[in-house]
């Protein structure tokens, strides 16, 4: 069959779900803050308030969009300037332009992660913990995720690429994420060969404050081994940053036949399979400059057949150790350590879902401003995403805990709907039949 193509005078619009977007900036205080802030090459008022460079940008970020060029097709789209509440839409140079000199002055990237913490307090959001213990014992922990993932960035010659641990070129940023869903708290931009630990205290502890404004049960700190340093435990010991913890440890030079030893000694052994011993147990040990004992987690494995059947001449050993606070099983904080590993999952949403990986500047103070945009863009719609979890009316049957980013952004953000002006008001009319009409009139209600 063949489609008649005609050009139409009804202002249409593939992303509804920016209404929702400027309904959660509205409860900000974004356009008050920024608009205070003068930027030095500016001297008079500008015809673009740093409110409407910060909310289009968000605009773009929700919709995988990070390049400057793709406000242009947002230049001339009624809809887009009315969701936002935007002033004017700013053009690509103005918009690349603003940003950099922006970047020089640290106060965006301070009122870019305190708006996010603030509004997601404002709107209830309670990180879920995780529950650990039986019966009386049972305690629940909120979660805090602390992790390098590295941008690739081959290729290119942006300011601050550099070789990472993962064998290519690009950045290596650090983030914060609280709660099982992710809610991110934190991040920084760093050069690709910067080591994980470098400056890493100092990020710790301003990710707990972060945090402790979600949620007033405790938190559980996961780091990895690039982060066992006494500093990073002191830190949590201290009275303004207390958090349990969970910290891989890093085994340096020691060797796996002496912890073999040690856990024949201190452990429980349990047989997994033929050939395959698992040693589990727990000591406290005495560290420099620390005024109490932290316990030790251990667990060697010793393998004289291989899965597959075939007998080592020599024994293959392997171990894992851990610092923590918690006064749980070793099999319990192994497993709590290793659901750390769902931050790579939020990394990837941040990465692929949102096209954040390539940043779109050469200016590495840019880059870092960027990052924090879309990390706040990111908790909008991450929030969406788990209020759409509330509805009975949503069209997908499978039980989630979270929402991808990526599901968000296809059926709650690129709508289609055709808007109208009618008695003085502004009205978006849906397609008959749209599954997500339903579950996006409900939040809209709920957001107002």
């Amino acid at each position: 069959m063949k489609f008649i193509l005609e050009s139409s005078d009804e202002t249409l619009t593939t992303h509804s779900g920016l209404a929702l977007i400027g309904l959660l900036l509205s409860k900000t205080k974004l356009n008050n803050r920024l608009n205070e802030i003068k930027i030095p090459e500016i001297k008079s008022k500008p015809s673009v308030l740093n409110s409407d460079v910060a909310r289009a940008y968000i605009g773009l970020l929700c919709q995988s969009k990070n390049d400057f060029d793709h406000i242009e097709e947002f230049r001339d789209d009624d809809f887009f300037q009315l969701a936002l509440q935007l002033e004017n839409v700013p053009s690509s140079p103005t918009l690349r332009q603003r940003l950099d000199q922006a970047a020089h002055l640290k106060s965006w990237t301070s009122i870019l992660k305190e708006e996010s913490m603030s509004i997601l307090s404002q709107l209830e959001v309670e990180p879920t913990p995780l529950v650990v213990g039986v019966g009386l014992d049972q305690r629940s922990y909120v979660p805090l995720d602390i992790d390098v993932s590295p941008f690739d960035n081959s290729g290119t010659k942006k300011e601050g690429v550099s070789r990472t641990y993962k064998g290519h070129d690009g950045y290596a940023p650090i983030f914060a994420y609280v709660g099982t869903e992710g809610y991110g708290v934190n991040t920084e931009l760093r050069e690709g060969s910067t080591h994980s630990q470098n400056g890493a205290v100092e990020f710790i502890a301003q990710s707990i404050r972060y945090a402790k404004m979600l949620s007033n049960r405790p938190l559980l700190l996961r780091v990895d081994a690039a982060h066992d340093s006494k500093d990073t435990i002191k830190l949590c010991f201290d009275k303004e940053t207390t958090a349990d913890f969970i910290i891989k440890r890093n085994p340096r030079r020691e060797k796996p036949e002496a912890w073999l030893m040690i856990a024949q000694q201190r452990g429980i052994c349990c047989e997994e399979r033929e050939g395959k011993k698992v040693y589990r147990g727990s000591m406290n040990v005495n560290l420099p400059g620390i005024n109490r004992p932290v316990r030790q987690v251990f667990e060697v494995i010793e393998r004289t057949i291989t899965s597959d059947g075939q007998i080592l001449l020599v024994p293959d050993i392997s171990f894992s150790l851990y610092w923590t606070t918690l006064p749980d099983a070793p099999s319990t904080i192994i497993r709590l350590y290793r659901d750390h590993a769902t931050s790579e999952q939020f990394h990837s949403e941040l990465k692929t879902d949102m096209d954040l990986e390539r940043l779109p500047s050469g200016k590495f103070l840019t880059n870092d401003l960027i990052l924090h945009f879309g990390l706040f863009a990111y908790n909008l719609l991450r929030f969406i995403g788990q209020s759409t979890l509330k509805s009975s009316d949503i069209p997908l049957k499978k039980k989630v805990h979270r929402r991808r980013i990526k599901t968000v952004i296809q059926t709650m953000i690129t709508l289609a709907s055709k808007l109208v002006f009618h008695a003085r008001r502004f009205k978006l009319k849906f397609g008959r039949g749209n599954p997500w009409f339903t579950v996006f009139n409900h939040l809209y209600k709920e957001f107002c």
